[in-house]
């Protein structure tokens, strides 16, 4: 795939794992997460599953694997961001 190709992908992963996350970011940041996502999922399908997913911009195995990549990496920076709060608020320590 090419470069625009990349970024239309990391693009479109990325809008819809915020979406599925609950975790809106800027444009910018979506697309990264969506690109790092796609070459994060495709590194774990081929260490995990010896499987070479991304293939193609039009092959539904790259979306999906691109997808989860995302997902997975959402997941990992929400853990590690809200990492010590308690509640919504922010705030440490105990709620009388």
């Amino acid at each position: 795939m090419g470069i625009i190709a990349w970024i239309v992908l990391g693009l479109v992963v990325g809008l819809i794992a915020d979406k599925v996350m609950g975790s809106p970011h800027g444009i910018i940041v979506t697309t990264v997460i969506g690109i790092a996502g796609a070459l994060l999922g495709g590194w774990i399908a081929d260490k995990l599953f010896h499987v070479d997913n991304i293939r193609g911009f039009f092959n539904i195995s790259t979306w999906l694997t691109a997808l989860a990549g995302a997902v997975v990496l959402l997941a990992v920076v929400q853990l590690v961001t809200n990492r010590g709060r308690i509640g919504s608020s922010g705030r440490r320590g105990l709620r009388r």
